[in-house]
């Protein structure tokens, strides 16, 4: 079933971790939260790992305008427009039209928004969803107000940000070589575009992963000091494995349930996701709690912003 799924959808890159891993990276998450952190996500947990792999869905041909849109933010293609992606700005907008100038100055047909991506900014928009529906939350609990349709919202939020952070854990969403490896290939690693699914989907199934497998390598909740920075640096670690996962694929390893060093890749890959999704989670909780920020960052589209930019509408985020 699992790999009918991913079929159906008929994407480059669709089922990142396949469904078993995107389950266990939320359930993982979720298991892993704070005792302080707000108890209705308990409740929550299992309709949260059902969402795991649904934004997958949203990517078939079927729906043109919400494909369009989707595609991209499951990607983070480190080797497009370099300089701009590791220090990227801090609006999706912004970072558009910085990219459709690099595209003017170099013509190459791969510089553009589908094929450089924009996950970075998928997973920080839905942090800041969920920030903003727990200060909903909280307001309401504090007035007595019915919160479980608040919470249902929160939770479906959690699910679709699990998603985009397990996406950019798996080395190949962050990378060119995301369907078999392209240009000069020294090592002679695999070209064939089977080769993602053979790491992120076969073996995570032949394994059998579970959230029991990454709950002890997953550190104690910390707040994020800027959740965008923590996201760039996430990428950047799955990033550093690219070459071990196709090195692993070349050999073999991904065909035995017992290889030690597969299975640690993968371990590490899955548990860094959902150690960021509970951080995040957790971050948005205790930052719920603080007074708007709006007077203290400024109104980002307000023309009397310093950083206002009549291209965009907008000034770019702050930093935290």
């Amino acid at each position: 079933m699992r790999f009918l799924y991913c079929f159906l959808l008929h994407a480059a890159l669709a089922c990142a971790w396949g469904v078993r891993g995107h389950h266990e990276i939320n359930r993982a998450a979720m298991r892993g939260m704070a005792a302080d952190g707000p108890a209705f996500l308990k409740v929550q947990q299992e309709y949260i790992v059902a969402l795991g792999p649904v934004p997958d869905s949203w990517r078939t041909p079927a729906e043109p305008f919400l494909k369009i849109l989707e595609d991209p933010n499951h990607g983070w293609f480190q080797e497009q427009a370099q300089s701009l992606m590791r220090n990227p700005p801090r609006s999706r907008y912004e970072f558009v039209l910085a990219l459709y100038r690099e595209y003017e100055k170099t013509k190459d047909p791969l510089t553009n928004v589908r094929w450089t991506g924009t996950i970075a900014y998928a997973a920080i928009e839905s942090y800041e969803r969920i920030q903003a529906g727990m200060r909903r939350y909280r307001a309401a609990q504090a007035n007595g107000q019915d919160t479980r349709f608040i919470e249902t919202e929160i939770a479906t939020h959690i699910g679709y940000l699990g998603h985009y952070a397990a996406d950019a854990a798996n080395p190949m969403h962050d990378s060119i070589h995301h369907d078999g490896w392209v240009g000069e290939n020294p090592s002679q690693f695999a070209t064939d575009p089977a080769v993602h699914g053979r790491f992120e989907t076969a073996f995570v199934d032949l394994i059998q992963l579970t959230s029991d497998d990454l709950l002890p390598r997953m550190k104690a909740a910390q707040v994020l000091e800027d959740p965008f920075t923590a996201m760039l640096q996430h990428i950047e670690r799955s990033y550093a494995e690219l070459e071990h996962a196709y090195a692993l694929d070349k050999s073999g390893a991904l065909k035995d349930p017992e290889n030690a060093e597969a299975r640690a890749l993968v371990y590490q890959l899955t548990s860094s996701a959902a150690g960021l999704l509970r951080d995040l989670v957790h971050t948005a909780w205790v930052r719920s709690a603080e007074r708007n920020g709006a007077g203290r960052t400024g109104n980002p589209v307000s023309r009397s912003h310093p950083l206002y930019n009549p291209a965009t509408g907008s000034a770019p985020a702050p930093r935290r």
